[in-house]
């Protein structure tokens, strides 16, 4: 029996990764840039609003020139993520995050963290905090 010259846990971690890919990220990067202008053309918010979204609560690192936050998601597309925090985050700022995924979720040993880098598209007051959308321009896997 063959195992391709991987063990049982980078298997698993594989095909996590592959699950997590093929349903929230299931664009690629050429993808994204290809279908750029017909997004700017036919929404408000085209970075953020042309993919489907999933209103999926989880943990989030934020880094930022604001500093550095805990949040959690509150929906999450292909295209980008929206969360909250208790400071300014102008729309244009770049920022990094780490969005975590339980091993649950992806069906895995271990968790899968999701570093991710990307651009303040939309920020608005709500809930007493600041509500912050983001276009994940890059993105990799951790283990």
């Amino acid at each position: 029996m063959s195992n391709n010259g991987r063990s049982a846990s980078s298997r698993d971690y594989a095909a996590a990764r592959e699950r997590l890919v093929t349903t929230v990220f299931p664009h690629s990067q050429r993808d994204k840039e290809r279908s750029a202008v017909h997004r700017e053309r036919h929404s408000r918010y085209p970075d953020m609003q042309s993919a489907a979204r999933f209103p999926i609560k989880l943990p989030l690192a934020v880094k930022s020139e604001c500093g550095d936050h805990a949040s959690e998601t509150q929906n999450i597309s292909a295209n980008g993520v929206m969360f909250q925090v208790d400071s300014d985050m102008p729309v244009g700022s770049r920022i990094d995050f780490t969005i975590s995924f339980p091993a649950e979720v992806v069906g895995s040993d271990k968790d899968v963290r999701v570093d991710c880098r990307g651009r303040v598209v939309r920020n608005f007051e709500g809930e007493g905090r600041r509500g912050v959308g983001v276009v994940i321009d890059e993105y990799h896997f951790e283990r």
